[in-house]
């Protein structure tokens, strides 16, 4: 009897969560594969096209593979520039000095600005003619650029304006930081080892499951940006596409062109792109992770 009220209490209580997951994201998430072999616009009813959307995703739609291509450069170059200055901020304001707490502050309350703000005082600051960011290269003699407006420099701006917000992994880092176990540095210290040896054999060992973690949102995360350059660009994804990201074609697909069942395939084609990077890591990358007994 114990045992039933036992579970009766446990679906009692998981109950809405059950129910928002099947009702907002298992549900949607089915209806979209199903939409995904359609040809639906969101009005009336959708006819079934079988394999279309997946065929001319792959062989006639250029700006497929055009914000596919866009998507991966941001992804190579942010998530490593993320991973190692979100941690070594960290290992920097672990020390412990006098005022300690306030940059800590300082460094993590720009991630938790509002993406289309941040996004907005980004482009001032990039803007060509009277940007910060060029009158501070004028100002030491050096080439300034169009940035935003460049085919070139868009991408890797956007990669700039991203380490904007690495106070958020920064603060994850700190915690496991500070979970090192200091008499393995003072082991360290009596065997003679140096600052460089405790850091790269002791820190980073201990806290490698968190920078994994790191690694995988950042991937997971990077994959999916969208907010940026659809505020930077005003929601063309210029200049000449070269910043329309995965995400941003998809939405332009179902939501601006009202192509439902092809941004649908698109969605898909993403969750099994993510789906095989993420098992890729885990497998190869996952075993250089050091785990304590008992964790």
């Amino acid at each position: 009897m114990l045992s039933k009220n036992r579970t009766k209490l446990f679906y009692m209580f998981t109950f809405p969560w059950i129910a928002g997951f099947i009702l907002l994201t298992a549900g949607p998430m089915l209806y979209s594969l199903y939409l995904s072999f359609t040809n639906s616009t969101g009005f009336g009813s959708p006819q079934w096209i079988g394999l279309e959307n997946y065929q001319k995703m792959f062989t006639e739609d250029p700006l497929f593979w055009k914000s596919m291509g866009n998507t991966l450069f941001y992804t190579l170059l942010s998530v490593p520039l993320s991973l190692v200055t979100g941690y070594l901020l960290a290992v920097l304001l672990n020390a412990k000095v006098k005022m300690i707490g306030i940059f800590r502050t300082i460094f993590y309350l720009p991630s938790i600005v509002p993406t289309v703000a941040t996004s907005l005082l980004w482009t001032l600051i990039f803007q060509p003619n009277f940007g910060i960011a060029n009158a501070v290269l004028d100002f030491f003699g050096l080439p300034t650029s169009m940035w935003l407006l460049s085919e070139q420099m868009v991408k890797p701006t956007l990669v700039i304006m991203s380490l904007w917000g690495i106070g958020g992994g920064m603060v994850i880092y700190l915690a496991s930081l500070q979970e090192v176990p200091v008499t393995l540095y003072e082991a360290a210290e009596l065997d003679g080892a140096s600052t460089w040896n405790k850091f790269w054999n002791i820190t980073v060992p201990i806290t490698s499951p968190v920078i994994f973690f790191q690694l995988i949102m950042g991937l997971i995360g990077s994959l999916q940006v969208f907010t940026q350059a659809y505020v930077v660009s005003s929601g063309t994804g210029g200049p000449n596409y070269q910043s329309m990201f995965y995400v941003f074609y998809l939405y332009q697909q179902g939501f601006r062109f009202f192509n439902q069942g092809y941004g649908s395939a698109l969605a898909w084609v993403l969750f099994i792109i993510v789906l095989v990077l993420t098992v890729f890591i885990f497998k190869f990358v996952g075993k250089q992770v050091y785990y304590e007994a008992g964790d």
